[in-house]
């Protein structure tokens, strides 16, 4: 099967990234142009990587007439426009995150792509590290039980680029950058279909002299019962802590993704170069990365979405996704202002998720609460009595 000829719009740290996986790892798709709002960074892109053109203008890079999908890794307040254009040029597209400013703007974009009939993949890769798909299948499977609270945080020492800095282009703060990520984890984890109620926020801007929020705190309520908590910051020291933790009825999942993953070094400096994203020293204790766009979740990403466009099935992150996501930040944002929970406004099309319920075990006509072992190999029951609501101890034989 041929590959596909990639319109690459964006030269920041996400086009790096995205054009190192795609130019390395499945091979037969390549980036055929690549487009930059400077014609400096373009013409240093595309010397970098090996690319046979580069264009400053907009419009060239997504009707290029030897590509079939436009990878947008644009600023946010830029996303709208592209799409748009892909959409009116019949290709595929593939958005980097958040989706949108807004849900209003990631609704119309949800729209444009699909009045046009395109593909269209939401670029999560937090979604898609080896670990992250090898937890949510164990999860999906039935491993933990139910899931009852999902916690997902993303903290480091803030952006790379000055517009992310600015509220006014990308629609918000810590959370609009990093809480994408944390909410569309956390949704896996629950289920897709698990409906997002109302979400209680605290945001606080604590040391930067920016506008907008540099630290955050979240929960999400689902339709299920579960609750979903993200925690955000562009503040915090030591480079860039990925972590989620699931907790289900039946189990427990712990998932560390860039520090402390078995990789670690000391050197008294000397060495310098790249260590990792976001690190913040090349000297004393240091926490390499060893693939890092694997580990990151880009080559599962691409492999998905380049697959589901060849098998014209949908990828596991979608525009509709996207759009969910930012619905959530809207309810966040208006709960940070309000100081209450907030309704998730949107359209929602995953169905009905029953709450989660369990079957009381009972023995000798009370109900249990608890069964533990003891230190002496005797079994203790914790027991209910449903007529008088009295808890009491109980020894009981193995």
């Amino acid at each position: 099967m041929n590959g596909h000829a990639i319109s690459m719009l964006g030269t920041g740290l996400i086009g790096e990234f995205y054009t190192n996986t795609i130019q390395s790892q499945r091979g037969r798709d390549q980036v055929r142009v690549v487009y930059s709002r400077s014609a400096e960074r373009a013409e240093a892109f595309r010397n970098r990587w090996g690319i046979e053109e580069s264009t400053t203008d907009l419009s060239a890079a997504i009707n290029h007439p030897k590509t079939d999908v436009v990878v947008v890794g644009l600023p946010n307040f830029l996303h709208e426009e592209a799409v748009g254009l892909v959409a009116k040029a019949g290709k595929s597209v593939l958005c980097t995150k958040p989706l949108g400013r807004t849900a209003a703007e990631a609704r119309r974009m949800l729209d444009v792509v699909e009045q046009a009939g395109v593909f269209a993949g939401y670029l999560e890769d937090l979604c898609y590290t080896p670990k992250t798909l090898k937890a949510i299948a164990t999860v999906r499977d039935g491993a933990i039980g139910d899931v009852t609270w999902v916690r997902s945080r993303e903290a480091h020492p803030g952006p790379h680029s000055a517009w992310f800095w600015d509220g006014r282009l990308t629609g918000g703060g810590a959370i609009i950058d990093l809480g994408c990520h944390c909410i569309e984890i956390i949704r896996n984890f629950v289920g897709k279909g698990n409906r997002p109620i109302d979400v209680l926020c605290h945001t606080d801007t604590l040391v930067h002299p920016i506008a907008d929020e540099d630290n955050a705190v979240a929960l999400i309520r689902f339709e299920s019962g579960a609750i979903g908590q993200f925690e955000v910051s562009w503040t915090f020291r030591g480079g860039m802590d990925l972590r989620d933790e699931v907790a289900g009825t039946g189990g427990t999942v712990w998932l560390n993704h860039f520090l402390r993953t078995g990789y670690e070094m000391f050197t008294a400096g000397g060495g310098g170069g790249y260590v990792a994203e976001k690190a913040e020293s090349t000297a004393g204790w240091l926490f390499p990365v060893g693939d890092e766009v694997s580990e990151l979740g880009y080559v599962d990403m691409f492999r998905d979405m380049f697959g589901a466009i060849d098998e014209g099935r949908a990828p596991q992150e979608t525009f509709y996704d996207g759009y969910v996501v930012n619905a959530i930040m809207d309810a966040a944002y208006r709960s940070a202002k309000s100081n209450a929970w907030a309704p998730v406004d949107l359209e929602w099309r995953g169905g009905t998720t029953p709450r989660m319920a369990t079957v009381a075990e009972t023995f000798d006509g009370q109900v249990v609460i608890k069964r533990e072992t003891l230190p002496d190999g005797r079994n203790k029951l914790i027991l209910k009595d449903p007529a008088s609501g009295d808890f009491t101890d109980r020894i009981v034989a193995g």
